[in-house]
Order: structure tokens, then C-alpha cells, then sequence
């Protein structure tokens, strides 16, 4: 993706590879005439398959996450959405001032929609991968059911293996490829996105959100090491 939209990357300013940051003056068939800095479009696109537009109407959505969708594989059947207001305020005392579904910031530069990026792309990420234990959740609680009913286990072995991987590489995903817990570089040198940082990830309560997804993870291990004992029984 990076190689066939060269011309609108944003050299990035870390080391973070997990994402790549794409300006546009106006959707790509009709860049033509002065670039107007008011007008600028960013389309920040994560590895793991989040994508955060900045700047850009609703009815031009679906225009540039086709510029993504051309590069993706496996894509979801349903895709989760969420809505964020940054608003920018020069003559704001403090460099940032929070409020209920927006945030009001002194100036947005590149490094603040990389910071606020991440924490929105994280969040979305995090609805994914919950939505998914739920399901395995729901398909044990199923399970239990009918064993408490005919006091004999029915599950397919292929499908129980396929469950306990669901299972395990969804905590993995979440702290390897989403990277919920890396350090921002960005945020390091500079204690403004810091703040930032951490405001967003307190108003999404990625902490507190990623907590509830592990002990539902927990949860799972026990009928998983029970029904894999009737297995090998």
C-alpha cells in the first residue's frame, strides 16, 4: 500500500511500524489546481486492519477506505465504526481540553493525529476482538447447557480446537498486533502528547476495556481444559 501511494505518505517521525499515515489535498481523482493547507485529508491505516479518517465528510468515506480495501485481505463481513470530534482552538490557554465525545486541542499537527489515531484505531479494535470472546463465550455457555441437560459432551474435536485457537490468538493479537501496550515514541519526547495520550485512552478506558477482555479470556480456560479432558479421556 505504502509503494502504490507514495506520493501521499507522511514520512513518519517514529519508529512505529504497525501503521502508515496518507494526506490528501482532495480525493485522489480530483487533486488539480493549489493545494490549500485548510483542505488537508488524513487517512491513517493500521496492520492489524483499523482505519482512522481525519477531515473527511461522510459521504466521502467510502471513497478512501477503497484506496484502503485495495491493499486489505480478509475483510470483515461487518464493519464497527465509531465516531470522534477534534476540534482546533488557537487561542485555548492549555494545549488540550477534553470534553464528552470530542477533544479541543490548541493545534493539530501530524504527531497529534498519530497519537489520537492510535487510541481510536486501539479502541476499535478492541469492540473486534470482545465481539468475538463474546461468541466463544456464547458457544461454551451452549455447551454447558446441553451437558448439564444429557450429561455427555457433543462437540466435534476439530471445532473445540478451532474455539480454544480463536481464543488464544485473540489476547495475543490484541497485545502483539494492536500493540495496546508499546510506548509511544511521539508521546516520550513530547509530555503534550503525552497528555493527550492519556486523556484519550482514560475517555476510551482501553485499560479498564482490555482488563474485562482478559478475564473473559480466563473465563474460557476452564471449560476449555474440561472439555479437552473429555477428548483425551
Amino acid at each position: 500500500m505504502q509503494a502504490h501511494n507514495f506520493s501521499n505518505v507522511v514520512p513518519a517521525t517514529s519508529r512505529s511500524s504497525n501503521y502508515i499515515a496518507l494526506r490528501y489535498c482532495d480525493f485522489p481523482s480530483e487533486l488539480h489546481g493549489n493545494e490549500n493547507g485548510g483542505c488537508w485529508r488524513y487517512v491513517v491505516v493500521f496492520q492489524y486492519g483499523a482505519v482512522v479518517l481525519f477531515n473527511i465528510e461522510e459521504d466521502e468515506v467510502n471513497s478512501y477506505l477503497e484506496i484502503v480495501r485495495r491493499h486489505a485481505s480478509g475483510l470483515l463481513s461487518e464493519m464497527k465504526k465509531d465516531d470522534y470530534a477534534v476540534k482546533e482552538k488557537p487561542l485555548l490557554m492549555e494545549d488540550m481540553q477534553g470534553g464528552p465525545d470530542y477533544i479541543v486541542l490548541k493545534s493539530l499537527d501530524i504527531d497529534g493525529i498519530r497519537i489520537i489515531g492510535s487510541v481510536l484505531g486501539q479502541s476499535i479494535a478492541l469492540d473486534y476482538f470482545v465481539s468475538q470472546v463474546d461468541g466463544i463465550l456464547g458457544e461454551f455457555t451452549d455447551i454447558n447447557r446441553i451437558m448439564e441437560k444429557t450429561g455427555h459432551f457433543t462437540m466435534e474435536r476439530k471445532k473445540l480446537f478451532q474455539l480454544v485457537g480463536k481464543a488464544n490468538s485473540s489476547l495475543a493479537d490484541v497485545i502483539l498486533k494492536v500493540g495496546l501496550f508499546d510506548r509511544s515514541e511521539i508521546a516520550w519526547r513530547d509530555g503534550k502528547y503525552a497528555q493527550i495520550l492519556e486523556y484519550l485512552r482514560e475517555e476510551y478506558e482501553v485499560t479498564q476495556r482490555f482488563g474485562n477482555l482478559d478475564f473473559k479470556l480466563k473465563f474460557v480456560e476452564v471449560p476449555n481444559s474440561i472439555s479437552l479432558s473429555f477428548l483425551y479421556f
